[in-house]
């Protein structure tokens, strides 16, 4: 591997540059803090993409395009006086040595902790260090800190554990299942009323059910659709490309029997 010819001080630069008030980018130059968070956000699905399609040179390069986000903030909270990069990387620093006592002996990077932990002590102290980091900023309930701009299933799965961590919980899956099947009949009842109103309420039920099962589960719901809308798109294009091969045209021209053949078709090809 080569060695590389610039490092995070010239990256700083660079975003110094951009937002140079007479010769930077007019673009970058017209960003605020609120205006960039779309891009970030999209840079930080772009990364999980790669990683799930296994490419890790396109990593590498999702992760410098989120770096850049994080250079970006910084250099807008330098020109305001908020903080700096090297805030940034202090505080986080600040905060990993904290959150592990079991690594860091007296808080130190180089203390070395000669007793063992297992997985479950340290989950256990990580949360406590976290209730301990709410109580001094001022966010005494439990739920306080669960920000309002997450994705919809993430910050439901974050809501549903910061519940259970008080003991606001199913036992098991399956008592989780039966809720999952008693907001299914509410549903049902909410589409014979013919009620707009309650069929938006008990389906948001539905899917905040769902959530909380696939927690259960000790799966992440953002991920398991995520890899249930790849495996639809994946089977759904094996149809456009049967369709095509046995020229039976547009898909939209086809009977609902003849899409059924179709998917059921696709579905046995990925078994073979």
């Amino acid at each position: 591997m080569t060695a590389p010819r610039y490092d995070v001080g010239d990256l700083l630069r660079v975003m110094q540059r951009l937002r140079d008030p007479d010769s930077g980018c007019p673009w970058d130059l017209r960003q605020d803090f609120r205006s960039i968070v779309p891009s970030t956000l999209e840079e930080c699905y772009e990364l999980a993409e790669a990683i799930e399609q296994g490419d890790f040179p396109h990593v590498a390069e999702e992760l410098g395009d989120v770096l850049f986000q994080v250079v970006f903030y910084a250099r807008l909270g330098e020109e305001e006086g908020l903080f700096s990069f090297d805030t940034v990387v202090e505080t986080l620093v600040e905060k990993l040595l904290r959150r592990h006592p079991h690594v860091f002996a007296a808080g130190e990077i180089e203390g070395i902790v000669n007793a063992s932990t297992d997985e479950a002590a340290v989950k256990a102290s990580w949360e406590a260090i976290k209730r301990e980091e709410r109580a001094a900023r001022a966010h005494h309930g439990v739920l306080d800190d669960v920000p309002v701009a997450l994705p919809a299933l993430p910050r439901a799965q974050k809501l549903q554990k910061r519940a259970a961590q008080v003991g606001f919980d199913w036992p098991q899956p399956s008592a989780v299942v039966d809720k999952l099947q008693e907001e299914l009949d509410e549903l049902r009842a909410a589409l014979a009323a013919d009620s707009r109103d309650a069929v938006a309420e008990e389906m948001g039920d539905v899917l905040f059910t769902c959530v909380n099962l696939a927690r259960h589960l000790g799966l992440d719901a953002e991920t398991s659709l995520r890899h249930a809308s790849q495996k639809f798109e994946r089977r759904f294009r094996a149809m456009e490309q049967a369709a095509d091969a046995a020229g039976q045209g547009d898909l939209a021209a086809l009977t609902a029997g003849e899409l059924e053949t179709l998917w059921q078709a696709a579905k046995r090809g990925e078994l073979r």
